[in-house]
């Protein structure tokens, strides 16, 4: 089984299908440190990343959490 190669075009479509997962499952996270960071002192709008979350799954849906990632789903596809 160790000397077997695998193909390039499979290795192209494993690294896709392997980045594509890796950008769906992170960029909720990415999307609720961004918000967090980008408050102003004064207008505190959430208190932690989990009420940042829930905030934005309320006002927005379940995909507001995806809204932008099309971009990160394209660029790390390749």
């Amino acid at each position: 089984m160790a000397d077997k190669q695998i193909s390039l075009p499979a290795k192209l479509i494993n690294g896709g299908i392997a980045g594509l997962i890796g950008v769906t499952c992170v960029f909720p996270i990415d999307l609720a440190k961004t918000r967090l960071q980008n408050q102003q002192n004064g207008q505190r709008v959430y208190t932690s990343m989990s009420d940042c979350l829930i905030k934005t799954v309320r006002s927005e849906g379940y995909f507001g959490m995806y809204r932008g990632a099309a971009v990160n789903l394209t660029l790390v596809t390749p």
